[in-house]
């Protein structure tokens, strides 16, 4: 699947010139976390999150000014955190620039970013401008669709050759030696294999194939040596 399969195209967005008081307003109203910044053309200048707002002066969670770690901060360093922290307006706080993808873009390199990023959103741009967002409650109602949707009919022996290649494809499996037979989309595996952790990990794996209507395991274990 890609970005564009799940992404909100109705995105909530702010101007540069947007006031702090009004962002963390728009969020709390529209139960969101966070809020891509847009110039007039749509093109996405950065994000203003839940993140970007808690470390503030009229809250009194801003940081301090003195402590050693800011003995190793240059004075540019040292202004731009004050202009974020103190910052009025969503140009002067918003991360910068937006961790973003391409419409095409797989699910998978959506996921990667949220994790090395730490993030829970990433804009969609198209030609720098943004087209839509993907949200980590985005990617659950996917998941949901996904396991909700109508089984698919798959003859028996195509099914038994698609279940023999995802199996040579799991690194986890190469030590289990396994026999697939299909009838009627029922998965029977006869064979061994070295622990319960790898029976639990085939039998998933197996019902996860599409096409695949119930697995019957007959898997012994493995002698040691």
């Amino acid at each position: 699947m890609k970005a564009a399969d799940i992404m909100v195209k109705d995105v909530v967005t702010v101007g540069p010139e947007t006031p702090v008081r009004e962002a963390a307003s728009i969020m709390l109203e529209r139960h969101i976390s966070g809020l891509p910044v847009v110039d007039g053309s749509g093109r996405l200048l950065g994000i203003v999150s839940e993140g970007d707002l808690i470390r503030r002066p009229e809250i009194e969670t801003d940081p301090p000014k003195s402590g050693w770690l800011r003995l190793f901060l240059s004075d540019e360093s040292r202004a731009r955190d004050f202009v974020k922290h103190h910052g009025r307006l969503a140009r002067e706080i918003m991360t910068q620039p937006a961790i973003s993808v391409a419409a095409d873009a797989p699910l998978t390199e959506v996921v990667r970013l949220m994790e090395r990023h730490r993030v829970k959103r990433i804009p969609v741009v198209e030609r720098g401008k943004l087209v839509g967002l993907v949200t980590r409650a985005d990617l659950l109602r996917a998941l949901v669709a996904r396991q909700a949707a109508a089984p698919i009919e798959v003859q028996d022996e195509e099914l038994r050759m698609r279940i023999d290649s995802m199996l040579r494809d799991e690194d986890w499996a190469a030590t289990a030696v396994v026999y697939v037979q299909v009838e009627k989309g029922v998965a029977q595996l006869w064979g061994t294999v070295e622990s319960a952790e790898q029976r639990e990990a085939l039998l998933l794996a197996v019902r996860g194939v599409p096409g695949v209507k119930d697995v019957q395991p007959h898997l012994g274990h493995a002698l040691p040596g």
